[in-house]
């Protein structure tokens, strides 16, 4: 029961961060100055602009413009793209699909490099092993993303070991299905890695942390008091018990890949949630903007609110400890 009462708090916060997030970038993009049919390359006559604000409510007290994309907002529907001259649901729905392929292969790739390096370096803390892996976690951790893209996308093109951009080639649009999912797995592996590096080197240092503090608890001891080995006391005892950090931070990780990473999918052209977000910047669509920052917002809580189920899953005592 109180775990419900958890989540189902977890899950109304959820929503008042979209709620929130996508009001506050409609707002602030409304108040900015300049609008979408400002644009210098845009051979406007001044009746031309005038439809075209009146067709994106420009023309209407921000109050006014506000509850009706609201209302029309909480039924999925955010309008219409002045960029892409389609409606906003639409181009969501195509880019988080894409964002999604993308961000699912970067936390797999994440996860299965920072684990288990973390419980290596948890748990044999002194060994040579541990300390390459710290150095080179520290190294991730110390890169920006940019430069981290860069230099994937510049290895790729010297070695022609993979496409440097894009999500798949022109060819393949027209092939088969088969055809289609090999292109896109040749495309994913440059960016999922650029994405993965810093989450694996942060997954790393909680993890390592977390089972060091494990290992040094009563419990192990007494297992490997029983006629356990160290190799199987981490395993069995000191990593479950490591989880509870772990699962703390993983939400936030997921709701950041899957809400779009802005720099890797410009520099490595995918098209996904992030690189529409700029171009919805850059062209001062309102509509698109709201659109995508909602969705960025409501995958940012889903994966928060993932972390706290498998949390209360993990150690039904958080639940307990969050009641009022």
């Amino acid at each position: 029961m109180a775990a419900g009462r958890y989540l189902l708090r977890r899950a109304g916060f959820a929503l008042l961060l979209v709620a929130v997030v996508s009001s506050a970038s409609l707002v602030l993009v409304r108040l900015a100055p300049g609008d979408a049919t400002a644009a210098e390359a845009l051979e406007m006559t001044a009746e031309e602009r005038a439809r075209v604000r009146a067709q994106l409510g420009l023309d209407r007290p921000l109050l006014a413009q506000y509850v009706d994309w609201a209302s029309h907002a909480v039924r999925l529907d955010f309008g219409q793209s002045f960029l892409y001259a389609r409606p906003v649901s639409d181009l969501l729905g195509e880019r988080a699909r894409n964002t999604a392929v993308l961000a699912s292969s970067a936390l797999v790739l994440a996860t299965l490099i920072g684990l288990p390096l973390g419980v290596l370096t948890g748990s044999r803390p002194d060994t040579i092993g541990a300390a390459v892996t710290r150095a080179l976690s520290l190294l991730a951790l110390s890169v920006p993303p940019l430069v981290a893209a860069l230099l994937l996308v510049l290895l790729a093109a010297r070695t022609g070991w993979m496409p440097v951009g894009g999500m798949t080639s022109l060819a393949a649009a027209s092939g088969t299905w088969g055809a289609w999912l090999s292109d896109v797995a040749r495309h994913v592996p440059l960016p999922a890695l650029a994405l993965a590096l810093p989450f694996a080197a942060t997954l790393e240092r909680v993890q390592s942390e977390a089972v060091a503090d494990a290992v040094a608890e009563p419990f192990v001891r007494a297992a490997r008091a029983r006629g356990l080995t160290y190799g199987d006391a981490v395993r069995r005892h000191a990593w479950r018990a490591s989880l509870r950090p772990v699962l703390g931070i993983y939400g936030l990780i997921i709701g950041s890949l899957f809400s779009g990473s802005f720099i890797v999918e410009v520099v490595t052209a995918w098209p996904g949630l992030g690189r529409l977000m700029f171009d919805a910047l850059r062209a001062r669509d309102l509509y698109l903007v709201a659109g995508t920052a909602a969705t960025g917002a409501a995958f940012l809580a889903l994966g928060t609110l993932i972390a706290d189920a498998l949390l209360a899953l993990a150690d039904p005592r958080v639940a307990e400890e969050r009641e009022p």
